[in-house]
């Protein structure tokens, strides 16, 4: 479970990176079950429940950075932990991820800061 979860986490990060690059969101939100939610801590954003509302997020406020995971940690519970660095970050921990994965989509997403 944890090799797939690792890869599952990887490919949110690709897709993330791809995303930012492009200006198409829409590959990154089809990544996220139809109810899941995303939610910061430390950033007056969110949380934000539900496929539609997600992509009304990265539709109003792109995000203009791509990241590099630092390391990936998979808790007992299946949360895959992690820390993250933005690029203009220079390698500096930026935050933190929490992924919480069902199947092949994302239930829960946190983001903190």
């Amino acid at each position: 479970m944890g090799d797939a979860l690792i890869a599952f986490a990887a490919r949110h990060v690709e897709t993330f990176n791809a995303a930012v690059q492009s200006g198409d969101f829409a590959p990154l939100v089809e990544l996220f079950a139809d109810d899941a939610s995303l939610e910061f801590v430390g950033v007056p954003a969110g949380p934000f429940v539900g496929r539609a509302a997600i992509a009304a997020a990265y539709s109003a406020q792109p995000p203009t950075d791509t990241f590099t995971v630092l390391s990936v940690q998979v808790e007992d519970d299946g949360t895959v932990v992690e820390p993250f660095t933005w690029s203009a970050d220079a390698g500096v921990r930026s935050g933190e991820m929490r992924l919480v994965v069902a199947g092949d989509r994302i239930r829960r997403l946190v983001i903190s800061f």
